[in-house]
């Protein structure tokens, strides 16, 4: 299933994903810091989903309440995980 989040709170804007079986097999991040989310995109393709949850879910940036990788896990419980 492929979808497409727009993130809150954070400074990238959306991340689209592609999910089948329960595995992240693509994610892109669009704005926010180049760097670190290609590193983070990298890291959990081909990652269970339920891992990923587990791993970043209530990360925090700075003083924010989320952060890109929580909204990564934000992304994957709208699409129903």
């Amino acid at each position: 299933m492929t979808y497409r989040y727009k993130t809150h709170g954070t400074c990238s804007t959306d991340i689209d994903l592609v999910v089948e079986d329960g595995i992240l097999k693509d994610v892109e991040f669009w704005g926010g810091c180049n760097g670190n989310l290609q590193g983070i995109s990298r890291l959990v393709k081909g990652m269970r989903v339920e891992d990923i949850i587990r791993r970043l879910e209530g990360i925090r940036c700075g003083m924010k309440t989320t952060s890109c990788p929580d909204q990564l896990c934000q992304a994957l419980h709208a699409m129903g995980y």
